[in-house]
């Protein structure tokens, strides 16, 4: 693990957050991903995205942090970056993984007798082309491929949210699954992305012997358990300067900016206050 010289982990959200809803680019955040990189605190990506994906955007970034894919499915760690012991994980040639999710096999046999149900209603990314995903999304093919490599959970568009959304929920829920909603709804499991935080929490805990300071951004639905368990919950703005107005905690912090514009404004303010 790098030297941390002020004990504090970022936790981060990525589409609309990290980066551009759009666009998907961090450039404006990049000056204060360099300065968390030289001064040794970790940004540790908790998004839906796929593991596929998130290997390519951390190439990007030069980020070598542990990661959390799928709305907290399962959590990446790479090989050596602890000292400790990770219990109950599973190892493969990069990582050791602690999967919270279910399998996507499992997923997908709930949402076909969901469609069942609202025949016409849902149409999943595993219903999808590689050009139907890259047209929703404004994704290249070859990104859009890499969302569509699954492995916990299945992201959906659903006809008319407004009267269909509790039959989902419902037919989810009596599978034991859940509903959270992104830049698409997603059928996840008994897994979020607080859970996925918590877990990591205790990780950095145990390795240095206390507990470090934590700060969080997001800027959906889906990233309120994240913002439930951080010290300092960031939410970002969304297109056109509007906040996603189902998230209010009581220490809430607004960032004054959209996407990557707003996420290095919030990161650096904090990161002065906590390290100063």
């Amino acid at each position: 693990m790098k030297r941390m010289r002020h004990r504090i982990l970022v936790f981060t959200d990525l589409d609309g957050t990290l980066l551009d809803f759009l666009t998907y680019s961090f450039e404006p955040a990049r000056p204060v991903l360099i300065r968390l990189r030289e001064s040794g605190i970790p940004v540790i990506i908790c998004t839906s995205k796929t593991r596929a994906e998130v290997e390519g955007i951390r190439e990007a970034l030069g980020n070598t942090d542990p990661f959390v894919i799928e709305n907290g499915a399962a959590v990446f760690i790479p090989r050596g970056y602890f000292s400790i012991e990770i219990p109950a994980a599973r190892r493969d040639p990069g990582y050791v993984i602690i999967e919270l999710g279910t399998p996507y096999s499992r997923i997908l046999s709930i949402f076909s007798r969901i469609k069942d149900a609202l025949p016409g209603r849902l149409r999943g990314f595993s219903d999808l082309s590689v050009e139907e995903v890259a047209r929703l999304t404004g994704l290249s093919d070859e990104e859009a491929a890499r969302a569509k490599k699954r492995e916990y959970d299945e992201p959906f568009l659903l006809d008319d949210p407004a009267a269909n959304l509790e039959a989902v929920k419902k037919i989810a829920g009596s599978a034991g699954l859940s509903i959270t909603r992104g830049r698409f709804f997603h059928l996840t499991g008994d897994n979020d992305k607080g859970r996925a935080v918590n877990l990591l929490k205790d990780i950095y805990a145990r390795t240095l012997g206390n507990a470090p300071r934590t700060i969080g951004l997001g800027d959906s639905p889906n990233d309120l358990p994240l913002l439930e368990n951080v010290d300092l919950p960031v939410l970002v703005q969304k297109p056109g300067g509007r906040y996603e107005p189902s998230i209010r905690l009581d220490n809430l912090i607004l960032a004054p900016g959209e996407g990557p514009v707003g996420w290095s404004l919030a990161v650096r303010e904090l990161v002065d206050r906590l390290s100063g």
